[in-house]
Formats: C-alpha cells, sequence, structure tokens
C-alpha cells in the first residue's frame, strides 16, 4: 500500500473493534447494565472509528478489546 496507509478492509492491530449498536437495541443495552446512557463514557463524533462507523450524536458504540487475562472486554461508548 502507497504510503503505509490502511484500508477498511485491514484494521491496526493495535485499534480495537468498535461496532455501532442498533438504536432500538440501546434502550435494552441501558436496562441489562442498569445505567442511562448519559453515565456511558464519551467518544467524539469525529473520531476516526465513529467516523468510519458514521455514528451520529446520541449513539451507542460497542468497543471489543482483546485482553490477555480475560481473552476479550467490552466496553460501550455514547457519541457527542
Amino acid at each position: 500500500m502507497p504510503g503505509g496507509m490502511l484500508t477498511d478492509e485491514k484494521r491496526h492491530y493495535l485499534v480495537p473493534e468498535h461496532v455501532l449498536i442498533k438504536k432500538e437495541k440501546v434502550a435494552e443495552l441501558m436496562a441489562s447494565l442498569g445505567i442511562k446512557k448519559d453515565a456511558l463514557p464519551r467518544i467524539e463524533k469525529l473520531d476516526s472509528e465513529a467516523k468510519k462507523l458514521q455514528a451520529e450524536k446520541g449513539d451507542v458504540v460497542k468497543i471489543i478489546r482483546d485482553s490477555i487475562t480475560a481473552g476479550q472486554s467490552v466496553y460501550y461508548r455514547r457519541v457527542v
């Protein structure tokens, strides 16, 4: 690849997987976590991964990180 740029098909090993949660599933997710959406940590709409997902303000993004001890760990962020 010219200039060492990554394409959307390839992900840098240090960037965890980001998944946009469907709007109709957000309330169910918040109920299962026992929190309100405002309690989630934030991710900027202009974040490169949020841009790739075309995330809008108020959306929720699931971030799946590899973990040596747990295998994978899941985090949620609300888009601001």
